[in-house]
């Protein structure tokens, strides 16, 4: 029942993945990890259908991809077309995870980038970008809203390619902005305090007058209390790691706990065969 619960809280974080704005699109990689769950789901053997839970489970996460096939391919469409258009200002990949295999319509050439090039470049894309509305509503929002955007602010975009070392974003200076505002709400205890969950147990060194008097404070500590709290302590990371492992492999974490449920299976089902034979 706990590996069932964890597949199920799993499937779960499929469907409220968030989304960091403009390039990392949760609504995207849950149907993808919903995927990957549904093709283990689907490997397994067949049992009985009162020990068929992860069965029935895997019939729902089918329904469930075969609803939001379309919605997903759309999304999956205008991201594509939202990375060309990255790519067509030259906007550096935020990460590995935001790289897509898209075309890259940029030019090689030694010469210096200019705005018209960029602006030539960029009117292209768009004269290309005609999506349906009726059969890619995702895609043809996308094409609306960037080609309004495009029209009232296009020219106000480009100066910093005609400026040597003036760069075409601003991401950098937003993201020392979001660092020290971190920073300020964990000071202060204000609103997240992301930051102390993680790295507040090294503050406990500005506290100590040295490295020894730091070790005696925590001699002082009985051994069983500390592994009592360190046994709480891995209770309550266990649901964060086992999200993080879900998001960087989820083939690994959903076949891990696929696994855990079969060998808890048999070892029940052997149990009732015996406890039958005895009686």
């Amino acid at each position: 029942m706990t590996v069932e619960a964890q597949i199920r809280a799993a499937i779960r974080d499929c469907v409220n993945r968030t989304s960091r704005k403009p390039f990392n699109w949760g609504g995207i990689q849950g149907y993808q990890q919903l995927s990957v769950i549904g093709e283990i789901l689907r490997s397994l053997p067949c049992r009985a259908i009162d020990t068929d839970y992860l069965s029935i489970l895997s019939v729902w996460v089918d329904l469930a991809l075969i609803n939001n096939f379309s919605v997903a391919s759309d999304l999956e469409q205008a991201h594509q077309w939202l990375r060309r258009i990255a790519d067509c200002l030259r906007y550096p990949k935020c990460s590995k995870t935001c790289k897509d295999d898209v075309t890259d319509i940029t030019h090689t050439s030694n010469s210096p980038l200019t705005s018209f090039q960029v602006r030539r470049e960029m009117e292209k894309l768009l004269e290309q970008f005609q999506p349906d509305p009726q059969h890619h509503p995702a895609q043809f929002a996308l094409k609306k809203k960037l080609q309004r955007l495009w029209d009232k602010y296009g020219t106000d975009l480009l100066h910093c390619y005609d400026i040597p070392g003036l760069p075409p974003d601003n991401l950098k200076m937003e993201a020392m902005f979001s660092h020290l505002r971190r920073h300020q709400r964990r000071i202060s205890g204000r609103k997240s305090t992301a930051e102390l969950r993680d790295f507040g147990q090294y503050q406990v060194l500005f506290l100590a007058e040295s490295e020894k008097h730091l070790l005696e404070q925590i001699q002082q500590v009985p051994i069983t209390e500390y592994k009592t709290q360190r046994r709480k302590l891995a209770m309550a990371e266990a649901p964060r790691q086992r999200k993080h492992r879900l998001h960087h492999d989820p083939i690994t974490a959903i076949q891990s706990l696929v696994n855990q449920h079969t060998e808890i299976l048999s070892v029940l089902e052997s149990q009732a065969l015996k406890y039958q034979l005895d009686s």
